[in-house]
């Protein structure tokens, strides 16, 4: 008689919550958020279409957790291997591949169609842009290039753009200063994370820099150096002319609080602690200073 007690626990039965969870729904927010006030930002503020606003951000919600779900496909493997993504639905069993793969092309393309029929082409090309880069891209390069982070926020400042396209494409200099906005935030907020689960990161096979900085200078250089292109990057919606000083006075003082933090980051001292600070405080930064410019946009009606 074999022993029962040596028998793997079998796999979670799929509900609902796990293909929520499927979509990554936090990162997925992120992204119908940026999208959101790429247009809001964008569009004159007395000319807001409420309908097409709507059809952005089912669009944009779809599309995002495509992207996620077919993520979750492909780095079934890995996941398994870190303590902090081995509960997923791929990785736990609750979710077969299989399904994972049919539900992120469903939303993708239903994400695609919307934003292609309902806003305009150039949306939906940004957002086939924005899947393409985080699927074929970013996910493969996490495996082979410590490099990825910097690949990877190319598809993490791209939905700004989708909203900036939704609006008709007027101010080109703005959706392109939201781009960089997006860009540069995500490498602090994620350096940090990096060295945070370097040791998870590391049991995967998956080539952070954290994974090969062991005393971790390196991943607080260039968190601490793209923090100040960061601040900069906040500032220039004033410089350019598409706000006011008081936004440049609130970016500036965000760009600091960032900064400090990241400024820490390089004491190995406190490296462990402004790691997961400066993690938090980038959470905290990226909807103050966008909320921050669409209210500014609308008080001063530029």
């Amino acid at each position: 008689m074999s022993d029962s007690t040596n028998a793997p626990a079998p796999a979670p039965r799929a509900t609902w919550r796990h293909y929520l969870e499927l979509t990554k729904p936090r990162l997925s927010l992120m992204s119908v958020v940026t999208a959101l006030i790429g247009y809001l930002a964008a569009v004159p503020y007395s000319y807001v279409d409420w309908a097409r606003t709507g059809w952005l951000v089912l669009g944009t919600a779809c599309c995002a957790g495509g992207a996620a779900a077919l993520n979750m496909w492909m780095e079934g493997d890995t996941d398994a291997l870190m303590q902090r993504t081995a509960g997923r639905p791929v990785p736990s069993g609750a979710v077969a591949p299989g399904s994972a793969f049919v539900t992120g092309w469903l939303l993708s393309i239903a994400g695609l169609a919307v934003l292609f029929k309902l806003v305009n082409g150039l949306a939906a090309f940004l957002a086939l842009a924005t899947i393409v880069s985080y699927i074929s891209i970013y996910t493969p390069a996490k495996r082979r290039s410590r490099w990825n982070t910097e690949i990877g926020a190319i598809s993490g400042a791209l939905p700004p753009m989708i909203g900036w396209a939704a609006a008709g494409r007027s101010n080109p200099g703005l959706g392109w200063t939201l781009f960089a906005i997006l860009y540069t935030w995500q490498m602090p907020h994620f350096f940090a994370l990096a060295w945070t689960y370097r040791k998870d990161y590391a049991a995967a096979g998956l080539k952070m820099i954290s994974v090969s900085d062991p005393t971790g200078r390196k991943v607080a250089t260039r968190a601490f150096v793209w923090s100040v292109l960061l601040t900069a990057a906040g500032v220039m919606p004033t410089l350019l002319g598409y706000c006011s000083w008081y936004y440049f006075a609130f970016a500036a003082a965000l760009g600091l609080w960032i900064l400090k933090s990241a400024f820490n980051f390089l004491n190995p001292e406190k490296r462990e602690f402004e790691a997961r600070r400066l993690f938090r405080l980038s959470l905290a930064y990226l909807p103050l200073l966008l909320g921050l410019l669409v209210v500014d946009r609308y008080l001063f009606k530029f």
